[in-house]
């Protein structure tokens, strides 16, 4: 048997590389009897059949990690691209983004792009988020900036570019490397959002260990995932650093007494954006658990 790196799925065919080749390949119907689905990502084993020199998908080997939007296996690090302007930054989306990276574990790097249309902007955004306790670097596609940073960062790991139609991950890659040479588009006049350009979900092999994943773009995301809104205080990096001096350990940090968050709310350790945010995705998951 052959091992090798599932890259992208169509029409019910699984394109493995190995080490020198692709392999198209079929899964094998006891992967549907265990309820258990090929994914983008997947490490596996394969038996090439004699008669046409297709595959047969025999092994899927244990993940490390699994997202459900895009569908993709062993992931670990998200590159979160937010666009600066055109479509103007999302600050919300962001956090959520943010929220569901660090539900699976991932490493995460925040890449504020398109930062050649307003500069001041960016390095305010970068700001937050480095107090916030992330990586940001700030880049632009169209000028070049922050390229080689980026590679730095996808060495050695599986990495998902994520974030809304129109911020310029496709742009970005294309940058990193020109033979990806993905379709790109531009913003939408009337709705102020990015076209899809990314149609599919498809593993891009950058060097020998190292693969980026270009997803399609979305504008919103499901927080079901998450049982208890309690848990969101642990997906918020500061909320969670400086909630542990809170009087009550059940302390939610919205409304109850000898709160340690509004002491560093009120002195800007904590930005008030990111704290609304917060509040504001507690109460989303909330509501879904009301239902």
């Amino acid at each position: 048997m052959i091992e090798g790196i599932i890259t992208k799925g169509v029409g019910g065919f699984y394109y493995v590389r190995t080490l020198d080749s692709t392999i198209k390949s079929r899964a094998r119907g006891v992967f549907r009897e265990d309820n258990l689905t090929p994914l983008v990502g997947d490490r596996v084993k394969v038996r090439i059949s004699p008669e046409d020199n297709t595959g047969y998908i025999v092994e899927i080997a244990p993940r490390k990690s699994q997202l459900l939007r895009p569908p993709v296996a062993n992931i670990t690090q998200a590159i979160i691209v937010i666009s600066i302007k055109k479509p103007e930054a999302n600050l919300w989306l962001l956090d959520k983004f943010l929220l569901m990276a660090e539900y699976e574990g991932l490493d995460i790097l925040i890449c504020l792009n398109k930062s050649d249309l307003d500069m001041d902007k960016a390095e305010e955004y970068k700001d937050i988020y480095i107090k916030a306790g992330y990586d940001v670097i700030i880049t632009s596609a169209k000028e070049g900036l922050g390229i080689d940073d980026l590679k730095n960062r996808l060495l050695n790991n599986i990495s998902v570019f994520a974030g809304p139609s129109g911020a310029g991950k496709s742009s970005l890659l294309n940058k990193i490397n020109l033979g990806f040479n993905l379709e790109t588009g531009d913003v939408s006049t009337k709705t102020k959002r990015g076209k899809h350009t990314t149609r599919h979900v498809e593993l891009l092999k950058f060097y020998d260990n190292a693969y980026v994943l270009d997803s399609p773009g979305f504008s919103s995301l499901d927080l079901s995932f998450i049982e208890d809104e309690r848990e969101v205080r642990s997906y918020f990096r500061e909320i969670h650093k400086y909630g542990e001096e809170c009087k009550f350990l059940t302390c939610l940090h919205d409304k109850e007494p000898n709160c340690a968050i509004k002491s560093y709310l009120e002195d800007g350790i904590i930005h008030k954006t990111r704290y609304e945010n917060y509040l504001s995705l507690m109460n989303e998951v909330k509501n879904i658990r009301r239902y």
